[in-house]
């Protein structure tokens, strides 16, 4: 068992919110609160929910050759996300398949920062940056306090001196929230519009606090990590260690950010020979049940298996739909496919179809 050896300074919030805690990248972190979990997941589609995110790893890379480290450790030219931008992509390794995937924000001044889960994403730049001109640092303190949902603009923008409506998505800004320095970006794991702030460690109860007193009129709540998994199955929303790992973009519908053009990048040529030799697609499904799936069902078409169920499926209440995503044979994932669902639990069916599955031409982020 991976042993809990970091710590966010709002943990003391959690416990009073009732947080039941799990392990999560050796942090701990509150899976529940006294709270429903559903309501959590109102709050994000209705007003805003905010989640203490800062267990997920970050760190910077500086230095004449910053650029070039990071375009030669990611999949997309780094040299087109400016000053004030940031971008989300895979990292590869040699053989071609992903090992993390992460947001890169370009600070200005050859400096970079990459927030990530929990891969490889810090020792791909490492090796990178060998015999380069650049530093490649781990960044453990910065706290990551995320307000997702129509009423988080609201909010933020009265106690912000930028003009946050204009805040493109994937930009952000060095500014202060509530008169605490911190670097405001308009990202988010929701599908709604939202904003991360990222604020050291000794103002992240003051930001945590001013949002909750602020915010009670515009039923802004704090939310735990069990809403998120709902909440991101409906937008569609990739997690690293339940659909991504050791997979090539290809299988993973990451043709997107995957610059052909681009010069020799980590895995490159290696993923270029997997194209068209995918294992698997990743796709998304509706069950014909009125309850989550468990993860690891098979998926059978006249008896014979052609699938998997990847893990943290989810019911959306909202929906009323049971959603997974799944690695399907590649002849049979086309949008329409009838499968049938065989797992520990018993037996469905279930139908392959188009995802997002909520917002599916994505406008509340864009808007």
């Amino acid at each position: 068992m991976t042993k809990i050896t970091r710590a966010s300074a709002l943990t003391a919030r959690h416990k009073d919110l009732g947080g039941k805690f799990e392990e999560y990248i050796r942090m701990g972190v509150p899976m529940t609160y006294n709270t429903n979990p559903l309501d959590e997941h109102d709050a994000v589609r209705d007003r805003a929910g905010m989640y203490d995110f800062t267990a997920f790893l970050k760190y910077r890379v500086k230095g004449p050759d910053a650029a070039a480290v990071l375009n030669h450790a990611m999949t997309y030219d780094i040299t087109k996300v400016k000053p004030g931008q940031s971008k989300y992509g895979p990292f590869l390794r040699e053989t071609g398949v992903i090992c993390d995937d992460g947001i890169t924000f370009n600070l200005g001044n050859d400096e970079y920062m990459v927030v990530h889960g929990d891969g490889c994403a810090m020792r791909m730049a490492q090796l990178s940056a060998e015999g380069m001109d650049a530093t490649v640092e781990y960044e453990g303190g910065l706290h990551l306090i995320s307000l997702q949902g129509p009423a988080a603009l609201e909010l933020l923008d009265q106690h912000t001196p930028i003009d946050l409506p204009a805040m493109r998505y994937f930009h952000h800004q060095e500014t202060e929230v509530f008169g605490c320095p911190c670097l405001l970006s308009r990202t988010g794991f929701s599908g709604e519009r939202g904003y991360e702030i990222f604020v050291d460690p000794h103002l992240a109860c003051d930001v945590w606090d001013n949002i909750l007193e602020h915010g009670k009129n515009l039923g802004i709540m704090p939310c735990s990590i069990n809403s998120i998994f709902p909440i991101r199955m409906e937008a569609a929303l990739l997690w690293r260690r339940f659909d991504l790992m050791e997979n090539t973009p290809w299988e993973v519908n990451m043709n997107w950010c995957f610059d052909r053009n681009k010069e020799d990048f980590r895995g490159k040529d290696a993923a270029l020979a997997a194209e068209g030799k995918e294992r698997f697609k990743l796709r998304g499904i509706e069950a014909d049940i009125d309850y989550a799936l468990a993860g690891g069902e098979k998926l059978m078409i006249s008896g014979n298996e052609v699938g998997m169920v990847n893990d943290k499926p989810a019911y959306s209440h909202r929906l009323k739909k049971s959603l997974a995503l799944v690695r399907l044979n590649p002849e049979v994932a086309t949008i329409g496919t009838k499968l049938d669902v065989i797992g520990k639990e018993g037996s469905c069916t279930a139908i392959v179809v188009k995802f997002p599955a909520y917002d599916t031409g994505k406008s509340r982020t864009h808007q």
